[in-house]
């Protein structure tokens, strides 16, 4: 079956959507029904699925065409609305004293929904502000609550490394970023001021990197082995996944040398 995944904006999971009698691409953008409304989005993966891979509804869901440059032109004209759209938005949740950070606002392509991403500390109830929005806009509203790193896709940013941010230039599925990673990367001692991001939380690289890290490590014994040395036998004690070398402490269980592993 082909299927594609789609995002329609940086703070949205990608959604799988299946096609036929098209011929897609990564970067392409096209249209689709994604619940009550047509949306526009683009192609960041082309797969082949079956059915139980699908979106976690269980639902199949269909492109309906590749966008033209007419669509295009549709939704530059509303991203010139987005910033009435999101001020009005925020005067309302001023109103009515939410404890929320208004980010963004994601008009469909037919114009008949509008998406609010928001920031908050742990559960809010919005149902005033959900009518208040209603009777204002008089579309289908939805309000979605998004992470700290999601708001820094939207805004970007330049990175300890000098360049933009891998989250808004191309690692566009971040996975759990975990203090297990910066472990196996051996850069936990480093503390957490030096591995956060300018989000706050731990950078995506250890996730980016993650794959690379664990293929080295595979080529590594385990801690504890006995191993031959130039120097004799010992127990590994320690590695250095770049440099692919492990600390061993001799059977004198005083001398520690640092050895090359052999490959296969």
């Amino acid at each position: 079956m082909k299927a594609v995944k789609v995002q329609f904006n940086a703070w949205d999971k990608p959604q799988i959507f299946v096609y036929e009698n098209l011929e897609l691409m990564v970067g392409d953008h096209v249209i689709v029904e994604n619940g009550p409304a047509k949306d526009i989005g683009r192609v960041l993966t082309i797969l082949e699925v079956e059915k139980p891979e699908l979106n976690e509804s269980g639902e199949e869901k269909m492109i309906l065409r590749k966008a033209t440059k007419e669509d295009l032109e549709v939704v530059l004209s509303h991203n010139k609305q987005k910033r009435k759209i999101f001020n009005d938005c925020a005067a309302m949740i001023k109103k009515v004293s939410l404890p929320i950070k208004l980010v963004d606002v994601c008009i469909s392509f037919d114009d008949s929904r509008l998406t609010f991403a928001f920031i908050a500390e742990g559960r809010v109830d919005f149902r005033d502000l959900l009518k208040d929005l209603n009777k204002h806009f008089k579309k289908n509203i939805r309000l979605q609550q998004i992470g700290i790193r999601d708001e820094i896709k939207i805004n970007g940013d330049i990175g300890c490394c000098g360049r933009n941010l891998c989250c808004q230039n191309f690692l566009k599925e971040l996975g759990n970023v975990t203090s297990e990673l910066a472990d196996l990367q051996q850069v936990a001692h480093r503390g957490s001021e030096r591995l956060s991001g300018v989000c706050g939380r731990l950078k995506c690289c250890l996730m980016y990197e993650n794959s690379m890290y664990n293929e080295l490590a595979d080529e590594m014994p385990i801690i504890g082995d006995k191993i031959k040395t130039p120097h004799g036998r010992g127990e590994v004690i320690g590695w250095h996944v770049l440099r692919q070398t492990v600390d061993v402490l001799l059977e004198d269980k005083e001398t520690i040398v640092e050895v090359p592993i052999e490959k296969n």
